[in-house]
């Protein structure tokens, strides 16, 4: 089968490089043809062409930044985070092919794709408020302060602050 994939990270030095790598090595020692755009602040490395992306069964894009995906119309395109493409390539390269096979187009996003990580980012935040709610509804942490009136004190020491420190420096 002939795979098409773009890596891409916000500086195309290491992630995105070996990424392109474990991607190239495992689909060639599976069967199959494959060519790797690399991304990156520096710009694109073997960019991939449309005689390259017509021949294509599937696409693979494993990327922390955002990636056109126009070019890719018709084809299934599988979509994850750099992560998956240094860790997980056999993964990527096996659903690329899955989704071939059965003639699917158009995305397929991996879980953790970079979308889907800012939005479990704000659902955790929602899940700790729900555990501690929960807490304080058994008693645990209601036992600590039975008033609830008084201020949680955040943060360190204000004498070492980064304002009194910059206060003491100017005046001194």
């Amino acid at each position: 089968m002939k795979l098409v994939a773009i890596t891409s990270c916000p500086t195309g030095i290491a992630h995105s490089q070996m990424a392109a790598e474990n991607l190239e090595t495992t689909a060639e020692g599976m069967g199959h043809d494959i060519k790797v755009e690399v991304q990156g602040a520096m710009g694109a490395e073997n960019e991939l062409t449309a005689e390259d992306i017509a021949a294509a069964d599937a696409v693979i894009i494993t990327a922390d930044t955002a990636v056109k995906t126009d070019r890719f119309e018709g084809k299934p395109v599988v979509r994850g985070p750099v992560k998956a493409g240094v860790n997980r390539a056999d993964e990527m390269v096996e659903r690329a092919v899955e989704a071939a096979n059965a003639g699917k187009s158009g995305i397929i996003d991996e879980g953790d794709a970079p979308e889907s990580e800012s939005e479990s980012e704000s659902g955790s935040g929602t899940v700790e408020s729900t555990e501690t709610d929960e807490r304080r509804e058994d008693g645990d942490a209601a036992a600590d302060d039975e008033d609830g009136d008084e201020p949680v004190k955040r943060g360190g020491d204000p004498e070492k602050g980064i304002f009194r420190r910059l206060r003491r420096w100017l005046s001194g």
